[in-house]
C-alpha cells in the first residue's frame, strides 16, 4: 500500500512538473515573439493648443499612440505642454556579438521601447513617463497576469540597462538613449521609428483634407 501512494504521489509530483514546465516554455515563447521587434512606432497627433491667461502661452495637448511588437495599437496616451518643441525618448539595450551570432533565446536580440516623453524649459522643464522604470513596457506585456519569469526578467532589465557592472556580466553591449525633437503644430501626423541601429527618427506629414478640423468618433 505504502508502495502504491508513494507511486501516485510520485505522480502527481511530475505532473505540477510538467505543468508548471509547460507554463514556462508558453511565457518563454510568447516573450520571444515580442522580444524580437526590431522597430517600434508610434504616432503623434496634435489635439489641442489653448491660450493659458495665466502663463501667456500657448498649451499644447497631443495624442500619442503607441504600437505595441505585434503590430496592433495599444491605448492613446495625452499629454501637455506649455509650448510644442517636444522630445521622445528611448531606451535601447544591445547584448554581446556572441549571443546574437548564437541566436541567444533572450540575449539575440536588442530591446527597444519609448520611455519618456518631455519639453526643455529650464526649471519649469517638463516629464512624462511613457514607460516606468521597473514595470513590464506595454508594448511586450504578455496578456493577461504576468508571471513570475515574466517579472524577474523585466525587473533584472531595469537593472542592467542602468547598472554598468551588471550589465557587463549579463553580457549587455550598450545602453542607448536617444531623444530628438520637433516642433509639433495642429494638421500634421508625426511617426517616430526607433531604427534598427538605435536611432530615433520623426517623420511628418499633413493630415488628408479631409480629416481636417473633424473629430473621429470611434
Amino acid at each position: 500500500m505504502r508502495g502504491f501512494l508513494f507511486f501516485v504521489f510520485c505522480l502527481i509530483i511530475a505532473g505540477f512538473w510538467l505543468v508548471w514546465r509547460f507554463n514556462q516554455e508558453h511565457a518563454y515563447q510568447q516573450m520571444l515573439e515580442r522580444l524580437q521587434a526590431e522597430s517600434r512606432v508610434a504616432q503623434v497627433l496634435v489635439t489641442a493648443v489653448n491660450y493659458d491667461e495665466a502663463t501667456g502661452r500657448n498649451m499644447t495637448t497631443i495624442k500619442f499612440v503607441e504600437e505595441d511588437s505585434t503590430g496592433h495599437d495599444m491605448p492613446p496616451q495625452y499629454f501637455t505642454f506649455s509650448g510644442n518643441l517636444i522630445q521622445f525618448q528611448s531606451l535601447v539595450v544591445r547584448f554581446e556579438d556572441k549571443f546574437v551570432a548564437a541566436g541567444d533565446r533572450f540575449k539575440g536580440r536588442s530591446v527597444y521601447l519609448f520611455w519618456k516623453v518631455f519639453m526643455l524649459d529650464g526649471d519649469k522643464t517638463q516629464e512624462f513617463p511613457i514607460t516606468q522604470v521597473d514595470e513590464i513596457p506595454g508594448g511586450y506585456k504578455i496578456p493577461g497576469k504576468a508571471s513570475g519569469f515574466e517579472n524577474r526578467f523585466w525587473k533584472d532589465f531595469w537593472r542592467f540597462a542602468f547598472d554598468e557592472d551588471m550589465a557587463r556580466n549579463a553580457g549587455v553591449k550598450s545602453v542607448q538613449i536617444e531623444a530628438p525633437g520637433v516642433i509639433f503644430i495642429p494638421g500634421y501626423l508625426y511617426t517616430i521609428h526607433i531604427e534598427h541601429d538605435g536611432g530615433l527618427r520623426i517623420d511628418a506629414k499633413p493630415v488628408e483634407p479631409i480629416f481636417r478640423g473633424e473629430k473621429i468618433l470611434n
